[in-house]
């Protein structure tokens, strides 16, 4: 399965996160597209009007499982899209900013 190291994505690269709307809440990456694994497949058309063209999916969960399966199901419809190893976790161990819908910081639930 293709995947990705934090550390390789630049600010800008597109992110879907598929963690549920309770993790969503705790903290996320700021831009990041929210769509929870459990509605994946309902909300399918989100991700394909608002992933980049001729861009690469990030896709990210918690510790990268339920990403990997997404990123699987991603690459089976032809989309260019990579798991990002140790999800969430590994973001914010990273560095890289947690935040809340509201902006301020958050954490990784």
């Amino acid at each position: 399965m293709p995947t990705v190291e934090v550390a390789d994505l630049k600010d800008g690269d597109f992110l879907l996160d598929v963690r549920e709307d309770e993790e969503w809440q705790a903290g996320h990456a700021a831009g990041a597209l929210h769509i929870p694994m459990s509605e994946f497949v309902a909300r399918y058309g989100e991700l394909t009007g608002a992933a980049p063209q001729d861009g690469r999916v990030n896709v990210i969960c918690r510790s990268g499982a339920r990403s990997a399966q997404v990123t699987n199901h991603l690459v089976q419809q032809g989309i260019d899209a990579v798991n990002v190893a140790g999800g969430m976790q590994m973001w914010e161990a990273a560095g890289r900013p947690v935040v809340t819908d509201e902006g301020v910081p958050g954490f990784v639930a």
